[in-house]
């Protein structure tokens, strides 16, 4: 037979003619029509199709129709295109064997014993294991799962698993039956902050949930939406492009092939001139996937039969039960035929008629549209075509957004600024913080309004785990970025995002300025402790004795005092008692001596001596001008530790910052020990903000724990303040960000650019630069005074008077012995 001819029945089943169905049918013509017009594929053949519409839901109405057309003769039968009498319809194509060929999702029997079935969508679990690679990927920890009816689950098996194996936390949703008004549940979501959402929808419905997102304020970029509707594509996306949000989905069609560019191009020019109709979200003239799937198919049985020789249609009576003869050859040779259609490369399961082996495109929002990112493969799984996907879209949409900047009152970060006039939004404020936020606008080019944290704190947690301050307000979504004094703490990180930091700093102690005492006039003593003074006497005193008995007992020190008369018999020794006290004490002045040893033996004594003194001396002269000089400051506490073993002192730090947290979640005893005491005192130790505190330290016997930067800045201006000892703990201060947000990336990147052109730095010197405290500025060049070398004079006057005494003493003593001598000679006269 040169010609036969192919009858392919439709069964379009709703009430009246629907949107859905309607394209499957405009689908299924247009199909017919290629193939009979290119007479490459069929080149002796004809196809001719029958459609037939019943009522939903009507299984027994279908049922008389497939019989009615069976009866006709037909090669195979495609639908019913809703799922209610699919099972009516596919037991009369297995009793009959003839192909029965679906285009849509099917749900999966248990038992499929359905030879002569075929479907072209893809094979759930494939489509579920696509999900979860996707949900890998982007790392998300908690998910919200979103579906429109029962079936929507059976997509989503493979994911609701995965928390078993993947810690994932998957909360699961419903859309409310029989309304498209999903408001009150999208409300419910954005509260709970669920920000992860899974869409198992139509693509009406998600046409009608993409308008309720947006005027629910969740198209932003901290939300993430994925969609498992293969139809994202064909949806008008044009309100949503410049909103910033994270939309994805997967995309069987292969746009970017050109067959099937020209093919979906012809599609677009008939849907033209055809009479308009209503789209519900679909962009004008473009082919849904259920509308490639059928064309698809339709292919497909071109593909079969023209491999099918000697192969002829009849009658069929559903009644006789007598089936088709050359239904299981054109069976097995639709499993075994292989086409590349509109939804790639077509290839059948030959056990069970169900495509398995599939690509997925993965698509995602961009600016100026939808855009391929990756590709999954039913094998090869997911692989990225896209390295940098977030990265573009971010800088765009950073480029057309007004960002929210909360912040607080902070001296130098943000300070209220001095000015004659009225001043309004950005323009009231100025300081560190304010020059880095235009730095890093000039550099992304995203514009700014700041607001004040409204209850005037950082950020700190309650023992209900509650927040407060601005991390409160970027948890809320309140703000989009945290541009204060705001420290990374480990408890913020996991609520909050921040960037790298733009300032390292670390905990000290702010504490007034203790008083100085004077130098005595004694105070030239004070180089060396009293204990080495009397050590220093000691050994004068020692080696003078040491000296005198050497000198004593060597020959080489006698000497005879008449060198005229060498037969003389009288010795004498220069070394007495006194003498050799003398030596000690002019060496140790450093000044010399008439007298001078003669053995080796009494000079290795006095050589021993002068090395001696000559390291006292110059350690004396090293100390003396720093002690005479510098005024010694008596401070009650030097560390973190002298704050700790005592309680004199009240010490606390500001209400709910970051020092106080360090405090509180610190394990080293000392910082326990004063968190206790802290919190023991909650109402006196713990202070509302810095201003309170500075007050306090000045005005009261109190120590304020804070980041050494703001006491850096308090001290340059405020001469009574001091900083106590070291850095407790080291930190950093970053722009905090919600979490999830794009925008983190992109505002470490500019830090870091600021951080190696020197700005930073520069924003520093120009907002920490203070009048200084110029008194202590040049204490080492100070001129010495009476009060600092008076007791050089006092020891001068009464050395001289010391003298005078002792010379009277000595003419006292010797007018005796001289009276004496005269008494002794008168009476031997």
């Amino acid at each position: 037979c040169d010609h036969f001819f192919l009858n392919l029945s439709l069964f379009v089943l709703s009430l009246s003619l629907s949107l859905l169905c309607f394209v499957d049918e405009l689908a299924f013509k247009f199909a017919v029509t290629s193939i009979n017009r290119n007479r490459t594929l069929m080149p002796n053949t004809t196809l001719t199709y029958d459609i037939q519409r019943v009522n939903l839901f009507d299984s027994f109405e279908a049922s008389r129709r497939v019989c009615d057309q069976l009866a006709l003769g037909v090669a195979a039968v495609f639908g019913p295109a809703h799922s209610s009498s699919v099972s009516a319809v596919q037991s009369i194509c297995n009793a009959l064997e003839v192909p029965h060929i679906q285009t849509r999702w099917k749900h999966p029997s248990v038992d499929n014993k359905d030879t002569f079935f075929i479907n072209l969508y893809p094979e759930h679990t494939s489509i579920s294991r696509a999900i979860l690679d996707v949900v890998t990927y982007y790392k998300w920890k908690s998910i919200t799962v979103v579906y429109e009816d029962s079936t929507g689950l059976m997509r989503m098996q493979e994911l609701i698993k995965a928390p078993s194996r993947n810690g994932m936390k998957v909360r699961i949703r419903q859309l409310p039956s029989g309304s498209s008004d999903a408001r009150p549940l999208l409300k419910e979501m954005k509260k709970e902050q669920e920000f992860y959402v899974i869409f198992d929808c139509s693509y009406q419905m998600a046409s009608e949930l993409l308008k309720q997102l947006m005027s629910m304020g969740m198209m932003t970029e901290y939300y993430h939406f994925f969609f498992t509707t293969l139809d994202l594509f064909a949806l008008d996306l044009e309100p949503y492009r410049y909103s910033g949000v994270n939309m994805t989905a997967f995309r069987l069609l292969k746009l970017d092939n050109p067959y099937v560019a020209s093919v979906i191009q012809k599609w677009s020019m008939e849907r033209q001139l055809a009479p308009p109709r209503p789209e519900s979200g679909l962009m004008i003239g473009m082919m849904t996937t259920a509308a490639a799937l059928m064309y698809d198919a339709v292919f497909m049985v071109a593909v079969a039969s023209q491999r099918a020789s000697q192969m002829t249609v009849s009658s069929l009576q559903c009644h006789r039960h007598k089936p088709w003869r050359y239904g299981p050859r054109f069976m097995n040779l639709f499993k075994e035929a292989q086409w590349d259609g509109l939804t790639g490369r077509i290839v059948l399961n030959k056990t069970d008629g169900l495509r398995k082996d599939f690509d997925l495109d993965l698509i995602s929002l961009k600016e100026d549209g939808t855009a391929k990112i990756g590709v999954w493969n039913s094998y090869m799984g997911l692989k990225l075509t896209e390295k940098q996907n977030n990265s573009n879209n971010v800088t765009d949409s950073l480029a057309n957004r007004t960002l929210i900047v909360t912040t607080i009152l902070e001296n130098p970060y943000v300070m209220y600024k001095k000015s004659d006039k009225v001043l309004y939004g950005n323009d009231r404020f100025e300081g560190y913080c304010l020059d880095l936020l235009k730095e890093l606008s000039n550099i992304l080019g995203f514009n700014y309004e700041v607001k004040l944290v409204s209850d005037g704190k950082y950020g700190a947690q309650n023992d209900r785990g509650e927040w407060n301050g601005m991390v409160r307000e970027l948890i809320d979504h309140i703000a989009d970025l945290a541009v204060a004094p705001l420290t990374i703490t480990y408890v913020r990180e996991k609520v909050i995002d921040f960037s790298k930091p733009f300032m390292t700093l670390g905990i000290s102690i702010l504490y007034r300025k203790p008083n100085g005492t004077n130098p005595g006039v004694f105070s030239f003593l004070n180089p060396l402790t009293p204990d080495i003074w009397m050590y220093v006497l000691l050994a004068c005193l020692g080696v003078s004795c040491v000296l005198f008995v050497i000198a004593r007992f060597t020959p080489y020190e006698w000497y005879n005092p008449h060198p005229c008369n060498p037969s003389s018999d009288v010795m004498e020794n220069n070394f007495t008692l006194l003498n050799s006290l003398w030596f000690g004490v002019a060496a140790l002045m450093r000044q010399g001596s008439e007298l001078m040893p003669k053995a080796l033996s009494t000079r290795i004594v006095g050589g021993i001596w002068w090395f001696f003194t000559l390291i006292i001396i110059s350690s004396y002269t090293a100390n003396l001008a720093a002690f005479l000089t510098v005024e010694r400051m008596d401070a009650p506490i030097d560390s973190a530790d002298d704050l700790a073993k005592q309680t004199r002192i009240e010490y606390g730090a500001v209400r709910d910052g970051s020092t106080m947290t360090f405090f509180k979640k610190s394990k080293i005893s000392t910082y326990e020990k004063m968190w206790t005491f802290m919190s023991s005192r909650k109402n006196t130790a713990l202070v509302k903000n810095t201003r309170e505190g500075i007050t306090r330290v000045l005005t009261t016997d109190y120590a304020l724990l804070m980041e050494s930067t703001s006491i850096e800045y308090i001290t340059q201006r405020n001469c009574n303040l001091t900083q106590v000892g070291g850095l407790i703990d080291s930190k950093g201060y970053g722009v905090g960000t919600p979490i999830g947000s794009p925008y983190r990336d992109k505002v470490t990147i500019a830090i870091l650019q600021l951080q190696e052109e020197g700005k930073l730095h520069m924003m520093k010197e120009k907002w920490w630069r203070g009048n200084g405290c110029p008194e202590e500025d040049k204490k080492e060049a100070n001129a010495l005074g009476v009060e600092n070398i008076g007791g050089i004079f006092i020891v001068l006057a009464a050395g001289l008077v010391l003298s005078v005494f002792v010379a009277i003493g000595e003419f006292i003593y010797k007018a005796r012995k001289n009276s004496d001598i005269e008494e002794v000679r008168m009476m031997r006269g």
